[in-house]
């Protein structure tokens, strides 16, 4: 499909990184979800090869190219599968927080080694009794001359083994009325006196993916490490969101279009009753419908991203968005799955692991349910 906003120099990109993917990433997949880890080697790799992070400023290490290049690194790596999520997560949620609001010595101490993959980057907003109510974080940071001290947990955090940089957001004033207000974001270095790492946590899908506990305890953390000013954490995380969000209804996108693409070989090709599954007016009547529900999808989504790199606001279609396409994905895989038969239950099958992998695009990165509250807060109802 042609896409808004890609051009001729994206897809010959596209195509560079695809022959890296199958190279690198195709026969090792396989063998990751089992180690239940993407290796460090994998990141340096992207990183030698431009593709962390492009869209940086080329004194810092980048290509300073538009995101429409980091777009076409999602896609890719969706292909590929979903646990590659981290990747996303650090060029296109964390390290922007970076260049919008890091100081200059911020960019200058950490973007190059974003760039390289030698820093691998989290972003720790979740708690284990917060998740979408962000302004009721506990996570405690209180001034003490140079330094911050942090007490605190954070859990389900994507890159949480790897990284070597997380973005916290913490209570830098407990007491702020509203308490949004006394929300900061502060960055943390591996190897932070009282910054520990608690379980790798195991999970239904993504099992590549390394996601896990942080653990701050009277950990000392340098003052030139707070992210813009203090007490604008909240509305910082809410400018970054949009992004964040679009992120993950392309990659629902993307998922559901590999699946539906693997489901119509595998009915063309699997027979009952002396004939190709495929002749069957059910199976046909499923195809079409999802081939439908896809490409409406897509539509809006390549819109919604041409927009977005206008610098156009569109928070209100986002969360549309991120709901519908996840939604949508999650019925595909179970669509798809049936269609499959039995075989579609077993592991051998890529379509048993998107069943898997695909359900939890609902939560994160704010769970559609909030979605909705936020459709609805910005139409005035």
């Amino acid at each position: 499909m042609k896409h808004l906003y890609l051009s001729e120099e994206h897809q010959i990109f596209r195509q560079a990184l695809r022959r890296f993917l199958e190279k690198e990433a195709v026969p090792n997949y396989e063998q990751w979800e089992k180690d239940r880890i993407i290796p460090r080697e994998f990141w340096t790799k992207m990183g030698e090869q431009g593709f962390l992070c492009p869209n940086i400023d080329e004194e810092y290490g980048g290509s300073n190219v538009d995101w429409g290049f980091n777009v076409v690194i999602n896609e890719e790596l969706e292909r590929v599968g979903s646990s590659l999520v981290g990747i996303g997560l650090h060029s296109d949620i964390v390290v922007p927080y970076i260049t919008t609001y890091g100081t200059e010595e911020q960019k200058e101490r950490w973007l190059p080694k974003c760039v390289s993959g030698e820093m691998i980057t989290a972003i720790g907003m979740t708690e284990p009794g917060t998740g979408s109510d962000l302004a009721n974080i506990k996570t405690t940071a209180i001034k003490d001359g140079d330094y911050y001290i942090v007490n605190g947990q954070k859990t389900f955090i994507t890159n949480g083994i790897h990284a070597d940089l997380v973005i916290i957001a913490c209570k830098t004033d407990p007491n702020a009325v509203p308490k949004h207000q006394g929300i900061s974001l502060l960055a943390i270095e591996r190897g932070t006196p009282g910054f520990s790492r608690g379980r790798k946590l195991d999970k239904v899908g993504l099992h590549a993916q390394d996601t896990a506990e942080l653990i701050f305890e009277e950990c000392r953390v340098p003052a030139k490490n707070l992210i813009g000013n203090e007490g604008e954490g909240f509305k910082y995380m809410m400018e970054k969101l949009q992004q964040e969000r679009l992120v993950v209804a392309l990659a629902a996108q993307v998922s559901s279009e590999v699946m539906l693409s693997q489901t119509i070989d595998y009915v063309k090709s699997r027979e009952a009753f002396g004939q190709p599954i495929s002749k069957f007016q059910n199976t046909q009547f499923k195809v079409v419908e999802m081939a439908t529900q896809i490409e409406v999808s897509r539509s809006f989504l390549d819109q919604l991203i041409a927009e977005h790199l206008e610098g156009t606001d569109v928070v209100t279609k986002v969360s549309m968005a991120k709901w519908w396409i996840t939604n949508m994905a999650k019925s595909i895989a179970t669509e798809c799955m049936q269609l499959y038969g039995g075989y579609g239950y077993m592991e051998e099958y890529e379509i048993a692991r998107r069943f898997r992998d695909i359900p939890v695009m609902a939560i994160y990165a704010g769970t559609n349910e909030i979605m909705k509250t936020i459709i609805a807060k910005n139409m005035n109802l």
